[in-house]
C-alpha cells in the first residue's frame, strides 16, 4: 500500500528536505508514543546526542512495526533510498551512515531507527575516543550490583585523578566512561586498562562480579564486560532510546544520582526534556575532560605488570 498525502510531509531542516511518513504511527503502542513524538524527542535531544554520533560509523536497530511489533533488525548499510545529504563511510565492507546533523537524525527517526549504536573510535582515528565499562547485572532486579560496581570504579578513578562519567544502558545496567584525547592510546592499551580493572572488581567482590563470558557460568553475578571495548564493537549512544516497551533512554547521570535507590526504569523518553531543563546534561563536560586525563602513568604502570 502506498503512502497517502496526509501521511507524507516534507520538513525543511537546516536547508535540507526531510520526508516524514506516517507521523501518527505508534512506535511504543503501550505508551501511546507516536513517531511524531519520537521525532520531537530527537529534535530536542540533538544538541546533546549528536556530539557522540558525529564522525562515527553508525549501526541502528529499526522497528518498522513499532517496538514490540513483529519485526526489528540491525542496519549497518545505508538504504538505497537515502537522500543525498546523508553522509556515509565504508567500514569492513559496510556503508555506514555518519550522523552528524539534525536532518540525518530525523531521517533515521522516520525510518523507525530506535537504537543508535556507535563504535569507540571516530572514522578519522585508529584508537578509541573513550574507555567504556559495561556493567551488566543478571536482571533489573539486581541493578544494585551495577550501582556497587560503578561506585567502586569511580572511587579508584578519583584516586588516580581520572574524570569518569556514567549513564544507564536503557535496559538493566550501567555504562561507565573515561573520555580520551584524540590519538593518545591504542585499543591494545585500553584493553589492558579495562581488563585490569575488571579483574580488580572480581578479586574484590568475587560473589558479586564476574568476567565469565558464558551466561550459564555467571550464576547470579554481574558481568563486567571489558571484551566489548574493542575495535569493531559498539555501545549504545548517550540519549538513544532502547527497544523495550517502556521507551527507556540510555540516560547520562550525575554521579550523586548513582545510589542504591537508583532504578533502571527511571528515565523513559517522556521524562528527558524536563530533566534537561531542571538539572542539565550530566555529560556536558565530557568533551572538555578528554584533554585533562592523567592516564599515561596509569597505562605505563599496568603495562609493566605484564
Amino acid at each position: 500500500m502506498g503512502v497517502g498525502v496526509a501521511d507524507r510531509h516534507e520538513l525543511q531542516v537546516e536547508g535540507k528536505t526531510v520526508l516524514i511518513t506516517h507521523p501518527e504511527k505508534e512506535l511504543w503502542a503501550k505508551k501511546g508514543i507516536r513517531k511524531i513524538d519520537y521525532l520531537h524527542y530527537l529534535s530536542m535531544i540533538a544538541p546533546h546526542m549528536l556530539p557522540f554520533l558525529a564522525e562515527r560509523a553508525l549501526t541502528v536497530i529499526r522497528f518498522p512495526d513499532g517496538v514490540g511489533g513483529k519485526k526489528s533488525f540491525y542496519q549497518k548499510n545505508v538504504p538505497q533510498q537515502a537522500p543525498e545529504f546523508v553522509r556515509t563511510t565504508l567500514h569492513d565492507g559496510n556503508e555506514h551512515v555518519v550522523c552528524g546533523d539534525l536532518p540525518t537524525l530525523l531521517w533515521l527517526g522516520n525510518q523507525a531507527a530506535v537504537e543508535f549504536h556507535i563504535p569507540f573510535n571516530r572514522i578519522d582515528e585508529q584508537g578509541p575516543a573513550e574507555i567504556v565499562f559495561d556493567l551488566d547485572p543478571p536482571s533489573r532486579d539486581e541493578f544494585v550490583m551495577a550501582v556497587e560496581a560503578a561506585l567502586i570504579l569511580k572511587e579508584m578513578f578519583d584516586r588516580l585523578g581520572l574524570k569518569s562519567f556514567v549513564k544507564t544502558s536503557g535496559n538493566k545496567g550501567l555504562q561507565l566512561y573515561i573520555p580520551l584525547a584524540a590519538g593518545t592510546f591504542s585499543y591494545e592499551d585500553t584493553r589492558r586498562f579495562t581488563q585490569f580493572f575488571a579483574n580488580y572488581l572480581v578479586a574484590r567482590e568475587p560473589d558479586w562480579f564476574t568476567i565469565e563470558r558464558f551466561k550459564a557460568s555467571r550464576g547470579n553475578r554481574l558481568y563486567v564486560d571489558y571484551v566489548q571495548h574493542a575495535r569493531g564493537k559498539t555501545v549504545v549512544s548517550p540519549y538513544s532510546l532502547r527497544g523495550n516497551e517502556e521507551a527507556l533512554v540510555a540516560a547520562p547521570l550525575f554521579w550523586h544520582e548513582v545510589t542504591r535507590s537508583l532504578r533502571p526504569t527511571q528515565f523513559p523518553l517522556e521524562t528527558i526534556k524536563e530533566r534537561l531543563a531542571t538539572v542539565g546534561c550530566p555529560f556536558a563536560g565530557f568533551m572538555d575532560a578528554k584533554q585533562k586525563q592523567p592516564l599515561e602513568p596509569v597505562m605505563n604502570w599496568i603495562a609493566a605488570q605484564g
